[in-house]
């Protein structure tokens, strides 16, 4: 069983001008919920750990959850308003983010909410700015402590500077996870503004050397690459028909995992013994659901039967 920890919030997209302001189309979304969701839906037993808001509003993000098959038993209902993520599209469909979340359930997740983590659970997903802000990113490296000799862990940045824009506590947080994760994925944009002048090749030999079993890099429309201590890969994007990104790295990320777990391979060790007919199956499958999510609007990640 996977468990995905981390934000569940709003997306909440402009949608036109009325007579009195405009519309406002609110849907589920946050990068590690994403992620959640993406594995039920490729049919992985999947359960959420975060705080979520006792309101209304969480009250959707629980039910969205339920819907989906994701296990909410580890989720930590709070007395606070749920997060805001106001998305702006350019003409590519490249998204911006702004966040209203200063304390809001999300970042509020205590350390005593471990104790619902299920105790089957053996592969664990962290990452976006629940690792960065506190308390809950206290809690997240509790848990990472807690679990990471005896699972996986996997782990993407995600920046979001407009949650934290200090670049340094980002890789503070990179810094004290390469040792303790077992899969670091990460875009190339994040890759420029954690380790600025180098080379992808350069930062996965790095990582590797600090612990890390796979390191993946994605490009976007220029495909991704992935590194182990014995070979790199590198595979293209699927084509697709764009209306926009959002989602799309979490839907790579769900993907992958989701590929491993099919493969038997979700210890440090499988990872390490990956061949490079693996990695690029694992790159291409992973690469074909984000296409799927950059063919509809928002995080609408697909499901196991679009993939073949």
């Amino acid at each position: 069983m996977f468990v995905v920890c981390g934000e569940a919030l709003m997306d909440v997209f402009g949608n036109g001008d009325t007579p009195t302001g405009m519309a406002l189309d609110a849907r589920v979304g946050g990068s590690p919920f994403n992620v959640a969701l993406g594995l039920a839906r490729l049919g992985q037993p999947v359960s959420f750990l975060g705080g979520v808001s006792s309101g209304f509003v969480g009250e959707r993000l629980v039910q969205a959850m339920r819907a989906e098959g994701v296990g909410v038993g580890s989720v930590m209902r709070l007395d606070a308003p749920a997060t805001l993520s106001l998305v702006g599209l350019d003409a590519q469909g490249v998204p911006s983010y702004a966040f209203y979340g200063d304390g809001c359930a999300d970042r509020l997740l205590p350390v005593a909410a471990l104790a619902r983590v299920p105790p089957a659970a053996r592969a664990f997903h962290v990452g976006s700015y629940a690792m960065v802000v506190q308390p809950v990113a206290q809690t997240l490296r509790a848990l990472v402590e807690r679990e990471r000799a005896r699972s996986l862990v996997a782990y993407d940045p995600n920046v979001r500077l407009n949650v934290e824009p200090d670049v340094a506590r980002w890789r503070d947080v990179l810094h004290w996870m390469l040792p303790r994760a077992g899969l670091v994925k990460v875009s190339a944009e994040d890759l420029a503004l954690l380790a600025p002048g180098a080379t992808p090749a350069d930062v996965a030999a790095h990582w590797i050397a600090q612990g890390v079993a796979l390191v993946v890099v994605t490009h976007g429309a220029h495909g991704a690459s992935a590194w182990t201590a014995a070979r790199r890969v590198d595979a293209p994007a699927a084509p697709c028909t764009m209306v926009d990104t959002v989602g799309a790295g979490d839907t790579f990320q769900a993907a992958l995992l989701a590929w491993l777990a099919e493969e038997q391979a979700l210890s440090a060790a499988a990872l390490r013994a990956l061949d490079a007919t693996q990695l690029e199956r694992a790159l291409r499958f992973a690469a074909g659901a984000a296409a799927i999510t950059c063919s509809r609007r928002g995080a609408d990640l697909p499901r196991r039967a679009e993939l073949g």
